[in-house]
């Protein structure tokens, strides 16, 4: 599977792929506190910003709908209560749900950017996701080179559609990142696994999964 249909939720009941589906919500009406305005928040350590990543108590929202949502499009998929249905994580692993309070394989990652959220899911295993609105970084030379690597640097120098080829390296690189259960940092290596394109039913929005050798 080189890519896979981000289906919008609610709506119908979704149909895994290789055991791996995902859903995407729009997070832009999340309550925020009187006089709030919008802010720049960082994707990750000394990484640039995402203008409508959104902070505070309006992502802190976002970050419940798009849990609530998982647990909903689970519970459907497998015909269970979506109340059995719980996120779970800890520090240095990917999230994962339980089931009925007991730990599965099913593993989950989300992602939020430019007023939406994304849930993708795996029920065979770990998986990393990441979306991104495509931008034009002005000092995205600097930040290839430090989390991309040298070979990314070089090709996205020749490409003629920059913002797009910046934002679909950038999310592979955070999905296999989160796939790892690792934090953004500058570049050592590859990570194993495999990349999947996302195709996302929403303009100007780039995104990709990653998941191991295993569920490929």
């Amino acid at each position: 599977m080189k890519s896979l249909a981000v289906q919008r939720w609610p709506g119908p009941t979704p149909t895994p792929q290789d055991g791996i589906f995902a859903i995407l919500i729009d997070t832009s009406g999340a309550p925020s506190p009187p006089g709030a305005a919008s802010a720049p928040a960082p994707r990750g350590a000394n990484a640039f910003p995402t203008p409508a990543s959104g902070t505070g108590p309006q992502r802190d929202d976002a970050r419940r709908q798009i849990r609530l949502a998982a647990r909903e499009a689970l519970a459907v998929v497998l015909r269970m209560p979506v109340t059995d249905i719980t996120v779970a994580s800890a520090p240095g692993t990917p999230p994962h749900m339980l089931l009925a309070g007991v730990k599965s394989r099913i593993g989950i990652s989300f992602s939020h950017d430019d007023g939406y959220a994304l849930a993708a899911i795996n029920l065979h295993g770990p998986i990393g996701a990441d979306i991104m609105r495509v931008q034009d970084i002005p000092d995205w030379q600097a930040v290839a080179r430090d989390y991309l690597g040298p070979a990314i640097a070089a090709a996205l120098q020749n490409t003629t559609n920059r913002p797009l080829a910046f934002t679909q390296a950038w999310t592979q690189r955070e999905a296999a990142l989160k796939c790892h259960a690792q934090q953004l940092s500058e570049w050592q290596a590859e990570l194993t696994g495999t990349t999947i394109s996302l195709i996302l039913p929403a303009q100007n929005l780039a995104g990709h999964i990653h998941i191991g050798d295993k569920t490929a």
